[in-house]
């Protein structure tokens, strides 16, 4: 007997239909075999599915039973089409009534017949609403993901077992009720607040400069400076994601297997901060079924990359493309994947391997040719990709010993900084609503600036003789216009002053450039 059951299989972001063709021949030796270009841990389905089925108390076939996943072109991946074939069997035995109309079923099955956490149920449910299909079947744990797409039905099946008594009749399944997304947005929690953080007033700006805008961030300084803790507390600036930008995130993340179970929509922009010994793989993406790496991780986020010239040269060179593209295109030999890489950069470094090179107060112990090699890690096309560079000295100890009943002497919070961000962020979504795949004005290409830009003659004469004192790129003159629109945006103004530009050039020449 033949069953038709229907699945989905993902490639890079996109997920397309399986059908799951079951035949239970009565003539044959018994055995059970799966064809359709199914990889290894599909191949170890078959045992997950005969154990599975036996202790739900249902016999199985000692038949010849043979699984096709089609289309047979296309490589099937995971353990996502245990629940398919498991009724796929036991449907071909008559022992379950499948649903008259197209229905989508997906998940790993364990082995006394419960269903687990499975990656992808996201984009299933996005082809699900695409496909106009009204009922899918997915693990409990999962069916928040699904959930937040209005138009279908998601049924969380907890076994096997209960999912059979509901297909015969017993309705013991309700669906979800779709979750309402504005009840899913909450406050970012760093690790420090802007106000626990001492002195570097500067780079504070900096950050704030580059939350607003969505641009890269490069800080230099001695060890102990405050690199790190700058950058963990940047999260609490930071804006929630759109709606539209939530869904680009979550797709990532459903892929990757990222979100916990129960878990539903990512709202929260991602801050990914992998080790300096991070492969390149491991950074941007691929591997012999290619899965996203750290920079399509931290998509509409932030990608933050300390001590920067540790990493492996050919990691950093990397880089160049995502931050230049905002994508990645990972190749191999049986095809290709794109995944989104939007990222804001923000990466630290000391001055040197001991760490004080030009430090006041302590004195550096490398020599030239150590200091050249260490610094000869950071390329000049990278470093020319990062909007603001910034040098973060030392903190006076006077500052440190601030008492903290001084309140007047404290920084300002990171919930007041957060509010200038998303205010500057209001301004940036009403100029690019009309636009596509631009949500901040580090999304710009070249071609937008003639019609976002509006620079004052002053403003465009002092752009124009920094760019000729200090031999500036092409490509580091646009960067300027777009910093100094997002520090136009942060003081309403609707035209870039002259002095807007001066503060984006004071973060872009460097103190060794002038």
């Amino acid at each position: 007997m033949l069953t038709k059951i229907f699945s989905v299989a993902s490639i890079g972001l996109k997920a397309i239909d399986i059908d799951v063709e079951v035949n239970v021949a009565e003539m044959g030796f018994p055995g059970f075999g799966i064809v359709g270009l199914a990889s290894k841990a599909v191949e170890e389905s078959k045992e997950r599915i005969k154990t599975a089925i036996v202790n739900s108390d249902i016999e199985f076939p000692n038949k010849k039973i043979t699984i096709n996943l089609a289309p047979a072109d296309i490589p099937k991946e995971g353990s996502c089409y245990d629940l398919p074939m498991a009724i796929g069997v036991i449907a071909s035995t008559g022992e379950v009534r499948l649903p008259s109309e197209k229905s989508y079923f997906y998940g790993e099955l364990s082995l006394d017949g419960g269903l687990r956490h499975t990656k992808g149920v996201f984009l299933l449910a996005i082809l699900a609403k695409e496909q106009g299909i009204k009922n899918i079947f997915v693990p409990r744990l999962c069916a928040n993901e699904a959930s937040v797409i209005e138009g279908i039905k998601v049924f969380p099946v907890d076994s096997l077992k209960s999912l059979i008594r509901h297909l015969n009749g017993d309705k013991l399944i309700q669906p979800l009720i779709t979750i309402d997304k504005e009840e899913l947005i909450f406050e970012a929690e760093p690790e420090f607040d802007f106000s626990e953080i001492l002195g570097q007033e500067q780079a504070k700006r900096a950050l704030e400069i580059a939350a607003a805008g969505g641009h890269n961030i490069f800080m230099m300084g001695p060890p102990g400076s405050g690199k790190t803790m700058l950058s963990r507390a940047l999260p609490g600036i930071l804006p929630i994601l759109t709606e539209k930008e939530s869904l680009e995130v979550t797709k990532i993340y459903s892929i990757s297997g990222n979100i916990p179970p129960g878990g539903s929509l990512v709202r929260r922009r991602p801050f990914r901060s992998p080790h300096h010994t991070t492969s390149q793989i491991g950074l941007i993406g691929g591997g012999s079924n290619p899965r996203p790496g750290e920079v399509s991780l931290a998509h509409r986020g932030v990608l933050f990359l300390d001590e920067f010239p540790e990493f492996n040269r050919h990691t950093i060179e990397a880089l160049r493309q995502p931050i230049e593209d905002g994508n990645i295109n990972i190749s191999r030999a049986s095809g290709s994947v794109n995944y989104p890489a939007q990222f804001m950069l923000v990466a630290s470094a000391n001055p040197c391997q001991c760490g004080f090179l030009g430090d006041t107060k302590k004195e550096c112990k490398c020599n030239v040719h150590q200091i050249l090699n260490y610094q000869r890690k950071l390329s000049g096309p990278i470093m020319d990709r990062i909007d603001l560079h910034l040098n973060v000295p030392a903190v006076d100890i006077n500052k440190l010993m601030i008492l903290p009943d001084k309140n007047e002497n404290r920084s300002a919070k990171s919930s007041d900084i957060r509010k200038k961000v998303m205010d500057a962020r209001e301004i940036q979504t009403q100029r690019f609503k009309n636009t596509n795949n631009l949500y901040s004005n580090s999304d710009m290409k070249n071609i937008h600036l003639k019609e976002f830009a509006n620079m004052t003659n002053e403003a465009n004469l002092l752009l124009k003789q920094a760019v000729n004192k200090f031999s500036l790129s092409a490509r580091a003159y646009f960067r300027l216009i777009k910093v100094s629109r997002t520090i136009a945006d942060l003081s309403a103004s609707e035209a870039i002053l002259d002095k807007h530009v001066a503060e984006a050039l004071q973060y872009r020449i460097r103190s060794e450039s002038v």
